[in-house]
């Protein structure tokens, strides 16, 4: 198992194919189906092919980079995160995070946020990261703000916007 990172509470690791079962369950939780639609897996095959397209990316070192966060008091796989790239912005990332609801509430989407922040800023070179909301997505904005981004726009009519009511942008940029 390969240990990117780790937090008070989680390890941040690459997915492994044994975590496909639980991926799959993740995502499937109705908080993911609401707010993430495009990252529900239709079955388990589709579960298990993101986990081996996500770890050729982390193999060959690209993005998207995506990573398991796994609870240490248990190693019960409780989400994942990751960063992609912006286009024409190649000093920044996009950021995400899912939690599964068992964990929601605790801090530790903050938590495993804060982490991938730092690691894509070290990793990547990075030095702006987006993280982008579906509007009325407001524990997922929470979080964005409790790891220090900054609401900076609405984006009507992005193709990833499952309602047309727009996505809430936030903004965290490092001085280097």
């Amino acid at each position: 198992m390969k240990v990117f990172f780790e937090t008070e509470h989680l390890l941040v690791r690459e997915l492994e194919p044994e975590d496909a079962d639980r991926m799959y369950e993740n995502h499937a939780e109705e908080k993911v189906k609401k707010w993430f639609p495009n990252e529900s897996y239709a079955d388990l095959e589709e579960a298990k092919g993101a986990i081996r397209f996500f770890s050729d990316c982390v193999e060959g070192d690209h993005l998207p980079f995506v990573l398991a966060i796994q609870l240490k008091e248990t190693g019960e796989l409780i989400g994942d995160t990751g960063v992609s790239e912006v286009d024409g912005q190649p000093e920044a990332v996009e950021i995400g995070y899912q939690i599964c609801e068992k964990y929601s509430g605790r801090g530790l989407a903050t938590e495993a946020l804060k982490a991938m922040t730092g690691f894509s800023f070290a990793k990547f070179g990075a030095t702006v990261s987006y993280g982008r909301v579906v509007h009325g997505n407001g524990a997922s904005a929470r979080v964005l703000e409790k790891a220090g981004y900054i609401f900076v726009n609405e984006e009507m009519g992005a193709e990833d916007d499952p309602y047309g009511n727009g996505m809430l942008v936030y903004k965290l940029e490092v001085v280097r």
